[in-house]
């Protein structure tokens, strides 16, 4: 059964909602890559290092998912959306983990 979505319609367009919290995330992410590149800058401790790449890429594919699921044209653009933010955050979380076990 398909809940019945009429009755919060008038309180939250859920496109502009995802939008937004694309933004944010793009914002949040990318001030936590750049404060770990300030970090790694100051330390050149590779940890580091691998820690803000590993942020950064988790964030460019949140934001290269909502793109795709906005602007592509055809009926799979959500699958494909889906699909890039998915594998470019395990890519991320993996080389954020692999920064944790740097010596």
């Amino acid at each position: 059964m398909i809940p019945d979505t009429t009755l919060l319609a008038p309180l939250i367009h859920v496109d502009t909602a995802i939008a937004v919290t694309k933004l944010g995330t793009l914002v949040l992410g990318g001030l936590i890559s750049y404060l770990g590149w300030q970090a790694y800058s100051r330390t050149r401790a590779p940890p580091l290092r691998a820690l803000s790449v590993g942020f950064a890429v988790v964030t460019v594919g949140t934001a290269l998912g909502g793109v795709i699921d906005q602007f592509l044209l055809g009926s799979e653009s959500t699958l494909w959306g889906v699909l890039v933010t998915s594998t470019l955050t395990l890519v991320g979380f993996g080389v954020i983990t692999y920064s944790l076990y740097m010596d």
